[in-house]
């Protein structure tokens, strides 16, 4: 006796501890997409891609920067035989040894608006030569305190203009992309919510048919013993009462189905049970349509994206006029240096140096080609213009229907739950006539099935319009119920 006592407490303490491993959740819509958009994977993957962007957008503001860099050879070494000329002009192979140090600052600054270089830099260095059979020990100082100098190409292809004008586009683009990625994801938990809402739902009604359809056979077995019933109408119930079972085993999988999916959405590791609530209070805010319009275009990242379409299109026509084989190129430098034997005389008067110089580059004839890569260019940004207008319309028109769609959502959940509580009225109704024997089985089943049908409906209506709320939301990066916008500030 004492051993089947401790086999029982072992499987209640058992069952309590599987029960307490499984956590359930309970949240509502709005709570459900702002764990999400916390910490979902999907918002992981946004923000990476984000950091993504902007340490290239980073890198793309230090070239407009000034580059300073430092340079040395701390000592250069060479102790060797080499071969020299000797003043009668024979050849011979002398031992040479030498050490060499130096050190310098240079500064270089591009210039976007003309697509040339500046700089300036500052040098110093010392020659050790080490005695020799024919060479004395010496040491020398070469100084150069200042250089300045330029160099400025024309008719060339300037990137750094062309990356000015592109590349803030390209990084507010993926700003505004990242709110879109947010917003997606409410989208997308909304989805989910909705499977495992409506399993839950669709489990729910099976328990209850299944309680009711085991009721109904209990009672139409005793009906049928005493003749007040059909075999044929028993059949019917029992049937029913099977189907009953197969429908809550099929309720049963699609919620721990759906409940998987959206553990995983939400990047939930341990089992989880969700308890979520219904959604039927529906938000009563009108939207206007060329308001939404507007939003949309202010705020989507399709509008920064044509723009930025717009200017590579015209960045690639002055790639190939860059390309035409014509260049000219002004280089310039002034500096001043100066040698000797110790540190200090090496600062000494220094001696200027200049250099100028202007490299000039024509084409005689490259039969075509030049002008064809031009050509091209500029087929290109028709076609890409034409691309743009149509994807621009279609972007609105998707707005300005979505907006109108919304409307008509909203009144068919208006219905769909009229419809769903007259159907569950009429089924419990029907329900009791049928046991004080007013009417047939044939009634009942079809109030039943009427019930599941305007149950499906609700579901579905309820569903389309959060779906709908989200994506005018994820449209337009707009909340119309909060009247704020949606773009994700983002530091800079």
């Amino acid at each position: 006796m004492k051993k089947y006592f401790y086999i029982f407490l072992f499987l209640c303490l058992s069952g309590h501890y599987l029960s307490a491993q499984t956590k359930t959740l309970k949240l509502s819509l709005a709570e459900l997409i702002e764990m999400a958009q916390g910490d979902a994977p999907d918002v992981q993957i946004a923000k990476t891609k984000l950091t993504t962007n902007y340490w290239s957008n980073q890198s793309f503001l230090a070239n407009y920067k000034p580059k300073i860099n430092f340079n040395g050879e701390l000592p250069n070494l060479n102790r060797s035989i080499r071969e020299i000329t000797l003043p009668n002009g024979e050849q011979s192979f002398t031992p040479t040894a030498f050490m060499n140090n130096s050190i310098g600052f240079s500064l270089e600054q591009d210039i976007a608006l003309t697509g040339g270089s500046v700089f300036a830099s500052t040098s110093l260095e010392r020659l050790d030569i080490f005695k020799t059979d024919i060479n004395p020990k010496s040491i020398s100082y070469l100084s150069t305190p200042i250089v300045v100098g330029f160099n400025q190409p024309f008719f060339g292809f300037n990137s750094l203009k062309w990356d000015k004008k592109i590349e803030p586009l390209r990084y507010d683009e993926a700003i505004r992309e990242y709110s879109e990625e947010i917003q997606m994801v409410a989208y997308d938990g909304a989805v989910f919510f909705f499977e495992v809402f409506i399993s839950q739902i669709n489990l729910e009604a099976a328990n209850r048919n299944k309680v009711n359809a085991d009721t109904l056979f209990s009672i139409s077995k005793g009906r049928y013993s005493v003749g007040r019933i059909a075999e044929t109408e028993l059949l019917q119930i029992e049937l029913g009462a099977m189907n009953a079972d197969t429908e809550l085993a099929e309720a049963t999988l699609n919620l721990q189905s759906n409940t998987e999916g959206l553990r995983n959405f939400l990047g939930i590791r341990n089992p989880i049970q969700f308890d979520l609530i219904a959604p039927d209070k529906i938000p009563d805010f009108q939207i206007d349509a060329n308001l939404a319009l507007d939003y949309a275009r202010k705020n989507r990242s399709k509008t920064i994206e044509f723009q930025r379409r717009l200017e590579q299109s015209e960045q690639a026509i002055a790639e190939a006029k860059g390309a035409n084989g014509r260049s000219i190129n002004l280089f310039g430098r002034f500096g001043l240096s100066q040698t000797a034997k110790n540190l200090g005389d090496a600062f000494n008067n220094p001696i200027d140096q200049e250099q100028l110089s202007l490299g000039i580059q024509i084409p005689i004839a490259d039969w075509g080609k030049a002008k064809s890569r031009i050509e091209i260019a500029r087929s290109s940004r028709e076609l890409e213009r034409m691309n743009i207008e149509q994807e621009r319309i279609s972007f609105e028109q998707e707005v300005l229907l979505r907006v109108k769609q919304f409307d008509l959502i909203r009144k068919q959940v208006a219905l769909a739950v009229r419809a769903y509580d007259a159907s569950k009225k009429r089924e419990e109704i029907t329900r009791k006539r049928y046991f004080i024997g007013k009417i047939g089985i044939t009634d009942l089943n079809l109030a039943i099935r009427e019930q599941n049908e305007a149950r499906i409906k609700y579901m579905t209506a309820l569903r389309a319009f959060w779906l709908a709320y989200y994506e005018l939301r994820n449209l337009t990066l707009y909340d119309f119920e909060k009247e704020q916008s949606l773009v994700k500030e983002v530091d800079r």
